[in-house]
């Protein structure tokens, strides 16, 4: 099975469990940046605010970059539960 392949989930009920809880991961980290981005555009309307604006604009745009990390995590996570052999095929 290839690497980052949805079917790797559904090798086992602990594939299931790990792919679920990474997913809740990865769905909160990109709700977090969408609604930090909203936050930072409104910010933005008020001259006072753009500090403000930028530091949620900055936090939002980690949060993207946490999305593959939990990715590469997950596929990690099968890894080294003993998923080597079909790694890379």
């Amino acid at each position: 099975m290839k690497l980052f392949s949805t079917e790797r989930a559904n090798q086992s009920p602990r594939h299931r469990r790990i792919y679920a809880i990474y997913e809740l991961f990865h769905t909160s980290a990109d709700l977090a940046a969408a609604v930090l981005f909203i936050i930072g555009s409104a910010l933005f309307f008020f001259d006072s605010l753009t500090y403000a604006g930028t530091w949620c604009f900055l936090v939002g745009s980690i949060f993207f970059a946490v999305k593959p990390g939990l990715r590469f995590a997950r596929e990690l996570h099968f890894y080294l539960i003993g998923d080597l052999a079909d790694l890379t095929t």
